[in-house]
């Protein structure tokens, strides 16, 4: 049977990481989005899905600042066609950028360390076009994607045999999430440093996200700073509440009708 989600406001569901990109907690004090802004962002996402894509990005675009910190969560309801929306646990993160991001690679592994933007730059780059799919049910279709493969970072930090699977977590504080080491070393699984043609936004989850193309968006961690080798799966944000630590589309949450990319 099909679980679907609908969102009220102030009621937190998973999107893209996020994703998943999550919505706002409760507690979230970011400004409240007033029932007239609301109503005048419904008519511009309408406007965008008549017009066509280039005015949908520029609605998303414009929409982006108000739904990560939108408590009511009533934002994430625009009709924008098939776009992001943007989500955060937390409302928000700090921004980091080229001087300042750091991705900590610490647990089970013979060589912990801390990576640069540069560093990651400077790895060997893989591309793929995927989908991206959100377990609420929204998907943006062939999405660009660049960046190290997570297996790549796993090897260069070598692996101890007590290593079973990975703690990842956000530079917003509170998100994290995980993944089996098997699950983690599939081709399609990247830390992420270009995204749509150019660099990984802050709205998007940047300058480095994670992106896990066979799992629904709230297991491709935004915001990434720390990826620990651990012994067992520990749960993360999304699972503590509900949602499958297994998050392969079309196989989880309830959702059967969602094809995988």
């Amino acid at each position: 049977m099909r679980r679907w989600w609908a969102r009220r406001p102030g009621q937190a569901v998973p999107g893209e990481s996020l994703t998943p990109e999550a919505v706002p907690d409760q507690s979230d004090a970011g400004r409240p989005v007033g029932r007239r802004v609301v109503i005048g962002l419904l008519g511009l996402g309408t406007l965008g899905i008549v017009t066509g894509t280039r005015a949908q990005d520029a609605v998303t675009s414009l929409l982006a600042p108000v739904q990560l910190h939108d408590p009511t969560g009533l934002s994430g309801l625009l009709p924008v066609g098939n776009t992001f929306r943007y989500y955060s646990v937390t409302g928000g993160a700090p921004t980091r950028d080229a001087a300042t991001y750091r991705l900590s690679i610490s647990g089970l592994v013979d060589h912990p360390s801390t990576l640069t933007l540069a560093d990651l730059q400077a790895m060997p780059q893989t591309e793929l076009v995927r989908d991206f799919q959100c377990v609420t049910g929204w998907r943006v279709p062939q999405v660009h994607w660049s960046g190290v493969r997570l297996s790549t970072i796993l090897d260069r930090a070598g692996v101890q045999a007590s290593g079973r699977a990975l703690r990842l977590t956000s530079f917003d504080g509170t998100y994290t999430d995980s993944l089996t080491l098997d699950q983690a070393r599939l081709p399609d699984v990247l830390v992420a440093t270009k995204m749509l043609g150019s660099d990984v936004t802050h709205n998007h989850g940047g300058p480095v996200r994670l992106y896990v193309a066979p799992m629904y968006g709230y297991k491709s961690v935004k915001w990434l700073s720390g990826i620990e080798v651990t012994d067992t799966v520990i749960p993360g944000y999304w699972e503590h509440r509900g949602y499958d630590v297994d998050g392969f589309v079309g196989r989880s949450n309830g959702r059967s009708g969602d094809e995988r990319t």
